[in-house]
């Protein structure tokens, strides 16, 4: 809004004026807003590096909002600026025994969302993974007499996969490059590259 003391008229039309900007304060506070913003990049840093101490390997500048459950039983794997957030609802990270939860370089991974491999999960590089979402193995269960039965079958999101919220990947599926799942769809087979799928089960409804 400019004030009063900022505008004239000239010719019956009104017109702003130059107001003075205190450039110094400006740029004393646009100093502290960048202070501020490197103090939380290295909370989160060292927040992750608390809360992922578990893990097989850690990469660099990995960073963690909140609190998640972190299970490695196995081996889990992070790679370089790995964001992961886990406010609104806990982000689940699970290593089960033989297992091998494998997250590529600047992944980001939203919270509400569940990990586990049995055998071997893969986030490829510059993936996005929404928020609720589950991408499991194994069925944890078999369906004949309920029995408990963790048998894995590889699951692998190739680069740039980006997976919509509450959206399901069941094991066994490999996920194409630059592919999109839409929110709330469940995959049961391979995704080809460069395509989004949608639906239950997801089926391709876009290829580009």
């Amino acid at each position: 809004m400019i004030s009063d003391a900022a505008l004239r008229v000239t010719g019956g039309a009104l017109e702003s004026a130059p107001v003075a900007v205190d450039t110094q304060r400006v740029s004393v506070l646009a100093r502290i807003g960048e202070s501020f913003g490197l103090v939380r990049k290295a909370l989160a840093a060292l927040n992750a590096r608390w809360h992922l101490r578990s893990a097989t390997s850690l990469g660099q500048r990995v960073t963690l909002a909140g609190s998640p459950k972190v299970v490695n039983q196995g081996t889990m794997t992070f790679g370089e600026r790995v964001r992961l957030d886990s406010t609104v609802a806990k982000l689940e990270l699970v290593a089960l025994p033989g297992g091998h939860l494998e997250i590529g370089n600047n992944v980001f991974i939203n919270y509400g969302s569940s990990l586990v491999s049995s055998k071997h999960v893969k986030v490829g590089d510059d993936s996005l993974i929404g928020t609720h979402v589950m991408v499991m193995d194994c069925d944890f269960h078999r369906i004949e007499d309920k029995a408990w039965d963790t048998t894995g079958e590889e699951i692998v999101l190739e680069e740039r996969v980006w997976l919509g919220n509450r959206s399901i990947v069941l094991k066994g599926v490999r996920i194409g490059h630059d592919s999109v799942v839409a929110a709330g769809s469940v995959v049961t087979k391979d995704v080809p590259p460069r395509c989004v799928v949608a639906g239950v089960p997801a089926k391709i409804v876009r290829t580009f």
